[in-house]
């Protein structure tokens, strides 16, 4: 058996070498990358509430001026925030506020598909033309949008009695509107599986969030979300069982540790003890005698069968006209 040549390994080496190469290129290329949809959504509610804390501070700008001014250029005044969010974030290579704090950045994604990764992560941010019909569709078509309806609604476009073509073009904008809405929907379920492009801007730019790092946590602390859904769920038990307790007898259980009996004065016996005045047709209630006004204690007799006085807590048994002595 002769030995191989010398330089054999050498033209095996190249040969192969560009099939491997391509082969660790394919595996690299399909690095499944899995955001968070939940910091995704988290994202887009915190850019809402930054836009709506800024307006609340520019408004305050005008509360001297005329009442009502104001109102008529609410959709200029939020595509000016908008555009100042958009101007300073995206425009320059940086996220929003709410991307930030969930640690995600836009990126290209027809140019990130074609390249060999590492992570999953890397690929270029959006480009120039990207990033201005982002503005366009997000900050110009929400504003044109908004005064287009509300144009359409003060010139009642719908009503009957207009023209052809008004209601003509009232039939278009709903029809319109209905269809974005439906495509925003399908859009949802698509991002609900997939996980890319919250909405249509989005999806028609492949502008795709990732991760800025992959070893950094979101910003956000849960500690005031916790503390919310407790008070939450305290206010609503109170809400189911307050309607269920008898206020008059808690009242006074609990009122002999608010005032002692022996300081009161005699007009705590004049007043009526449900509505704290001077009876204009005074009954009392039998048999503990204490004075109310007909229609305070003729009501709590009707609407409680076991009606009992606020002020001894017995049972009131009947009632009759003050210095007569007919029953109930």
């Amino acid at each position: 058996m002769t030995p191989p040549p010398d330089d054999a390994w050498i033209r095996s080496y190249h040969r192969l070498l560009p099939q491997s190469q391509s082969l660790l290129a394919s595996h690299r290329s399909v690095i499944p990358v899995a955001i968070s949809r939940v910091n995704q959504f988290d994202a887009a509610r915190l850019d809402v509430e930054m836009s709506a804390m800024l307006k609340e501070q520019l408004v305050k700008v005008f509360t001297l001026m005329k009442p009502g001014m104001l109102f008529q250029y609410e959709p200029e005044l939020d595509a000016f925030l908008e555009f100042l969010i958009w101007r300073f974030s995206i425009w320059v290579d940086k996220p929003t506020p709410g991307n930030a704090l969930m640690n995600l950045r836009y990126r290209d994604e027809r140019v990130a598909a074609h390249q060999s990764v590492r992570t999953g992560l890397e690929g270029p941010g959006l480009t120039a033309p990207q990033k201005i019909w982002y503005c366009v569709a997000s900050v110009g078509g929400q504003y044109l949008f908004s005064r287009l309806q509300s144009f359409s609604a003060f010139r009642r476009w719908g009503d009957s009695e207009q023209r052809p073509l008004a209601r003509r073009l009232w039939t278009l904008i709903q029809r319109i509107e209905g269809i974005y809405k439906a495509a925003s929907f399908l859009n949802l379920l698509s991002f609900l599986y997939t996980g890319r492009y919250r909405n249509l801007i989005e999806k028609a730019l492949k502008a795709r969030l990732v991760y800025r790092s992959p070893h950094m946590n979101r910003s956000v602390s849960f500690e005031y979300m916790n503390r919310q859904l407790v008070w939450n769920e305290f206010s609503e038990m109170l809400l189911l069982l307050l309607p269920l307790l008898n206020s008059s007898a808690v009242k006074n259980i609990l009122s002999p540790f608010a005032k002692d009996r022996s300081s009161s004065t005699k007009e705590d016996t004049v007043n009526c003890p449900i509505c704290q005045v001077n009876p204009a047709i005074p009954f009392i209630a039998l048999p503990c005698q204490h004075r109310y006004c007909y229609y305070c204690i003729r009501t709590r007799c009707a609407s409680a069968a076991s009606f009992r006085c606020l002020i001894c807590n017995e049972p009131v048994i009947a009632i009759q006209r003050e210095g007569l002595s007919s029953g109930k």
